[in-house]
């Protein structure tokens, strides 16, 4: 809003997803004050595309020194939580990408840290703020699509980055917290949750069966929530054909993402289908980091804090665990 005080933000991580989104969303909501990189050469360059004074190596130093007051982890998962502690630790309101931990008992370490200190904590499940999904929370709590008969989620594409690429930490498990899962299934599965909240039980398939890294490349999972609605959802690495979407299908309407994030919602009503004109922001990062600054200046919650992002965690564990044991795991 016009005359309202800029945040001063700490960018930690330059890697690819902060140049693309985070680091632009950062300086068009706010002020990009510092930024922290343990590649200084990352940190410098993007300090001079950014024109950020502040640039360190090092997080407890950054954390010692800076002048901002906000700070956005963009970093490898395996840091997310530790880091995201520290962040509260030092007094200041912390955004986190996604997802929050390797696992749930990561990812509780910083829901911890934030609930004993008055200081905003989110996590970047930015498709919160998209306006289809929140048309479709609007159509499920109206009853407009009926009864809800099934979920759908289905995601394919090809990745295999070399041992050599920034992005490749993104197939080791023990520093990303899985594969497809982890990476593009924990926004499918946090939509999820914000719709319908927690499934009651699962059971899931995930497997390596093309590319050479440890992650999983294919996933096959089937849900059920607690009034017995199915969800089904299908993820895959491995194939060099492309898909996105999301489907929700009830005994009256039906709405469908495809693509999930672009293009327009597919309504069909009977035999009749409606196209909805339901564009995201440019910068899909924007909405969600403008959402941030108003809940610490207003002091309400971010619109996904770390308590509800930890439900995906939970979720997430208990389809590899489900995949692990052979069985269907209860919630």
């Amino acid at each position: 809003m016009p005359g309202e005080k800029k945040l001063r933000w700490l960018l930690v991580g330059a890697g690819d997803i902060a140049a693309k989104r985070v680091a632009p969303a950062l300086a068009l909501s706010g002020e990009i004050a510092a930024v922290c990189d343990v590649a200084l050469g990352r940190a410098e360059q993007a300090a001079g595309l950014f024109g950020i004074q502040e640039i360190y190596d090092d997080l407890d130093a950054a954390l010692d020194a800076t002048s901002a007051e906000v700070v956005y982890l963009a970093t490898p998962v395996h840091l997310h939580a530790k880091q995201a502690a520290r962040v509260l630790e030092s007094g200041r309101h912390v955004l986190v990408e996604k997802p929050l931990g390797i696992n749930a008992a990561d990812a509780l370490r910083a829901v911890e840290a934030a609930r004993s200190r008055d200081l905003r904590a989110g996590c970047a499940y930015f498709r919160r703020c998209s306006p289809r999904y929140l048309h479709a929370k609007r159509a499920i709590e109206t009853g407009e699509l009926g009864k809800i008969i099934l979920i759908r989620m289905t995601y394919r594409s090809w990745f295999n980055p070399s041992p050599d690429d920034p992005k490749y930490w993104r197939v080791v498990p023990s520093r990303s917290g899985g594969g497809v899962l982890a990476d593009m299934g924990s926004h499918m599965f946090d939509v999820l949750i914000g719709l319908f909240g927690m499934p009651a039980r699962v059971f899931a398939k995930t497997r390596t069966l093309v590319q050479p890294y440890e992650a999983e490349d294919s996933a096959a999972v089937f849900m059920e929530l607690p009034g017995g609605t199915p969800v089904v959802g299908g993820f895959l690495w491995n194939s060099r054909t492309w898909t996105h979407e999301f489907e929700i299908v009830g005994t009256g309407a039906a709405v469908k993402w495809l693509p999930y994030d672009t293009g327009k919602v597919i309504k069909t009503a009977g035999r009749e289908t409606e196209e909805l004109d339901l564009p995201g922001a440019e910068n899909v990062h924007l909405p969600l980091v403008e959402d941030f600054a108003r809940a610490v200046r207003s002091g309400r919650d971010p619109i996904a804090p770390l308590a509800e992002a930890l439900k995906t965690n939970v979720l997430l564990d208990a389809v590899y665990e489900s995949s692990r044991r052979e069985k269907e795991i209860g919630l």
